[in-house]
């Protein structure tokens, strides 16, 4: 790697870290865990323990040393596991919780942020201990910390399971009224996708899938104030060649940046290095978001027409230039649109500019779905299922990932303000529509795969 670099060139990279909040978002360890099955849930969790305490031991030492070598931020350390459902479920009478609250322990031991992969794949149907792993969900998040949880409903070769749908907002409304003292933060610790990706580094939804190596770490950088801030130094009358073609110049910097990052901490780790996400995903600092990158391009908030195409070329843009600058680029790779995580998309809630539909169709463009969004707690299950299955339509019937992850709160209603601290932010509780889903969601059975399936 060529490492002759110009003053011109450290200096803009300064910038990029002190003004425009560059950083590592996560190094993510994914780690496979189909060699702890057992037909007893103590031993099953203490061999996950065991496998985490032995893989991970240094992760969060290693990556501090690393962050304070190159003076780069790495703001989470965490880990994706083989999705538990499958892990479990060889023992007798499972008890899901018990291995939640072992690999929660580990994770505390360990001293990661988040630990994901307390997960199903349901996207054709239900094994028995999937049921089981589903009714047993929202207890593990109440009881826990550091988990977090994710299942996935459907594919664009499977089509979408809809009675996963239907449980799927039973596991949230549940989830919801178990963590309601602390505006039921366990739903925000809870995802549901179509079409998931097996390496994604990012929570809730990271888990090492089935296919994936023994262990590999995985990074996710992250720069929306970097790209906004380049944005804004282009004359306004730019055409959208020129615009595009600064996003992709920022995003190859950004990926070289978290590529170097990323090796150097597996190479000390002694592990193989995985994919680097290159997701511009925002926080709920000023000058950390992608809201703000609609305006540097000339939306007055977002949500104003014009925001999708905004975000297609933004999320084309990113693809673009992340993959001209690592040939291992994976996981999502986009740009991400949590309303509560970003301080723009907050601001744009609050005014009435952003709604859930608009949200939704940003999401055809997007890199995943409707993200981090809170809404009153006495919305009806069946309505939240709905909002899910349309989600999972545009996944399934565009062969992209899709997720939802939606915070119904419980005590609160349109208009008021969900506190979940951190990187989590806060969020507006925002309308939905009152006209009733219930008869279309309860049919239940599995909606069948788009023609395009049939590609063989």
């Amino acid at each position: 790697m060529n490492t002759n670099f110009n003053q011109k060139q450290i200096l803009e990279t300064i910038r990029m870290i002190k003004i425009h909040h560059l950083d590592i978002r996560t190094t993510t360890l994914s780690l496979s865990l189909r060699d702890c099955c057992s037909n007893d849930t103590k031993k099953t969790a203490a061999k996950i323990y065991d496998k985490i305490i032995k893989y991970a031991s240094n992760l969060v030492k290693f990556a501090n040393e690393i962050e304070n070598e190159y003076s780069i931020p790495i703001v989470n350390k965490r880990i994706a596991l083989t999705p538990i459902s499958l892990i479990g479920e060889s023992c007798d009478d499972v008890d899901y919780v018990y291995i939640a609250k072992a690999i929660d322990k580990a994770g505390s031991e360990v001293g990661v942020d988040f630990i994901g992969g307390f997960s199903a794949l349901v996207d054709k149907g239900f094994t028995k201990g999937d049921l089981r792993f589903f009714e047993q969900i929202p207890e593990a998040l109440a009881q826990t910390n550091k988990l977090c949880s994710s299942v996935n409903l459907g594919t664009s070769k499977a089509g979408v399971n809809m009675d996963a749908v239907l449980k799927t907002a039973d596991v949230i409304k549940k989830t919801a009224e178990l963590t309601k003292d602390n505006d039921s933060i366990g739903a925000a610790k809870f995802v549901c996708f179509c079409n998931a990706v097996t390496d994604n580094p990012f929570m809730a939804g990271a888990f090492c899938g089935i296919n994936e190596a023994e262990c590999a770490l995985n990074i996710g950088v992250s720069g929306p104030g970097v790209v906004s801030s380049a944005i804004e130094q282009l004359d306004k009358t730019a055409d959208f060649g020129e615009v595009a073609n600064i996003i992709k110049k920022m995003a190859f910097k950004i990926t070289t940046t978290g590529e170097l990052i990323g090796r150097r901490l597996a190479k000390k780790l002694n592990i193989p290095f995985g994919v680097i996400d290159l997701s511009l995903a925002p926080t709920p600092l000023r000058g950390d978001s992608v809201a703000e990158i609609f305006k540097a391009m000339g939306l007055e908030h977002a949500g104003a027409h014009g925001t999708t195409m905004a975000l297609a070329m933004l999320n084309d843009a990113v693809k673009k230039g992340g993959i001209m600058a690592s040939s291992y680029v994976g996981g999502l790779s986009g740009a991400f649109i949590p309303v509560s995580e970003d301080a723009g998309m907050i601001e744009a809630a609050k005014i009435g500019s952003l709604t859930i539909d608009k949200l939704e169709a940003m999401t055809s463009v997007c890199s995943v779905g409707l993200d981090m969004i809170a809404i009153s707690g006495d919305t009806p299950n069946s309505t939240i299922a709905g909002i899910i299955a349309d989600e999972m339509a545009i996944g399934m019937i565009n062969k992209k990932t899709t997720a939802v992850r939606i915070i119904p709160v419980i005590g609160k209603k349109e208009g008021e303000v969900a506190e979940f601290g951190g990187l989590l932010g806060s969020a507006p509780i925002m309308k939905v529509n009152s006209y009733s889903s219930e008869v279309f969601v309860n049919r239940g059975g599995r909606v069948p795969a788009p023609l395009h399936s049939l590609n063989n």
